[in-house]
């Protein structure tokens, strides 16, 4: 099943969801937790007749859902339909969202080494080796970050090597910064914005803000 564009999602009309790192995600605003539930058991019905299913974090007063092609591991035309639908389930249960809340934290780790160090990470992080795909360490069963592997050059300077990339959606990307700014931070290199702006703290420890635009 081929890839979803940005494009194409911006297309598809589902203004209450967000791409982040590599799904869809949203926050619909049930205001209790027997609301969320009502909720979600109408979106478990949507679900099973899709024949697709979306990860939930179901909190008080919130739902948080994130929607991806497990098998594909990608977006996919499926994904945008079952929002579409779970927006549609939303209206008619009077339920508002926040597509501005959403955040991902992605860890990543610079290495002239994926094959030398991607196993201790995987080991760590999973209690598997085998946890490494691609440049990542996945954990299909939700409990940690994604831990992405950025390649560098090898080097004997001392240097982070480890920092965050906080994905957010791209219409608050620039809100996100300003109240790092307005805390105390600044920005190191913004030359790939939208997609990603370095930032660091006081003590020059960096973090990266991140969109899915221009990748």
């Amino acid at each position: 099943m081929p890839e979803i564009t940005h494009d194409q999602i911006d297309e598809a009309g589902i203004s209450d969801w967000r791409k982040l790192a590599q799904a869809l995600h949203a926050r619909f605003l049930t205001g209790s937790f027997v609301s969320g539930l009502r909720f979600l058991t109408a979106v478990t019905e949507a679900a099973e007749a899709a024949g697709h299913h979306p990860d939930v974090n179901l909190r008080y007063p919130y739902v948080d859902l994130k929607l991806v092609s497990h098998d594909v591991s990608r977006l996919t035309r499926r994904d945008v339909d079952l929002a579409r639908r779970i927006s549609e389930i939303a209206r008619e249960q009077g339920i508002d969202t926040d597509p501005k809340a959403v955040t991902e934290l992605e860890l990543a780790l610079d290495t002239a080494d994926l094959a030398a160090v991607g196993p201790f990470w995987a080991a760590l992080l999973t209690g598997t080796p085998d946890s490494v795909h691609g440049d990542d360490v996945t954990d299909p069963g939700g409990r940690i970050p994604l831990l992405w592997f950025q390649p560098t050059d090898a080097h004997e300077t001392p240097r982070q090597r480890f920092h965050l990339d906080v994905w957010v959606p791209q219409d608050a990307a620039d809100e996100r910064i300003a109240a790092v700014a307005a805390a105390g931070g600044r920005v190191v290199d913004d030359q790939h914005a939208p997609s990603f702006v370095v930032l660091a703290d006081p003590e020059g420890n960096r973090a990266c803000v991140c969109t899915s635009l221009d990748r």
